[in-house]
């Protein structure tokens, strides 16, 4: 009996490990810049810090962190602490039109859009006066090439949007095309976006998900 307490009190004795802040400062194809309790620490994929904290994956949108044994996917600026819980994962619900289209309101870098979700469409695409609008300086910061639309083969301009929002989905660094003229009369909301979801069908309701 007097072995058992020994034990519990060592036991009650012992230091509880609190899990290490974590916070990510730059990110890169297999290599993560992390700042690890106050230390900055340069990771590349397969190495754990002095700290427990191992580097999965990586590329220039996100980490795949294991902390305290659990996996966390974090992207740049993110940061978590011994406290830290999983938040849920942002869902939208979109319901059809009445011309069976799937449309809704959203936001590129903070102004408002109406999209036309497209999965035919590889990026986002918006025409000239749209792009205007929005205050993207396509000819400037856009890559120039051509496309072939339904009727024509027009100039496109491959562009990168900071931030896109659609519902409570917010994603960044996302690429984006603006062709030379009026078309397409809506922003699609196209793969470049979609494909970093989870895309489900509820009966009619599509159903955009969160994957991390």
């Amino acid at each position: 009996m007097r072995y058992r307490w020994m034990m519990l009190a060592l036991f009650l004795t012992l230091p509880v490990v609190a899990a290490p802040k974590v916070s990510v400062v730059g990110l890169f194809s297999g290599r993560a810049v992390l700042e690890i309790d106050g230390a900055q620490r340069m990771l590349k994929v397969g190495e754990r810090s002095p700290e427990g904290v191992k580097l999965l994956a990586a590329d220039s949108e996100s980490a795949l962190l294991e902390i305290g044994g659990k996996e966390q996917r974090m992207v740049l600026g993110d940061r978590i602490s011994g406290s830290y819980k999983a938040l849920p994962r942002a869902e939208v619900h979109v319901w059809p039109d009445r011309a069976g289209m799937y449309r809704m309101a959203g936001s590129i870098n903070g102004l408002t859009v109406d999209f036309l979700v497209d999965t035919g469409a590889t990026h986002i695409a918006m025409n000239a006066a749209q792009a205007r609008r929005l205050g993207i300086d396509y000819r400037v910061v856009g890559e120039r090439g051509m496309v072939s639309t339904a009727s024509d083969v027009v100039p496109v301009y491959r562009v990168t949007l900071d931030r896109v929002q659609f519902g409570d989905i917010t994603l960044r660094q996302v690429t984006a095309v603006v062709l030379e003229g009026t078309q397409p009369s809506d922003v699609l909301l196209g793969m470049s976006f979609l494909g970093r979801l989870d895309m489900q069908r509820d009966s009619e309701v599509m159903v955009l998900r969160e994957k991390y």
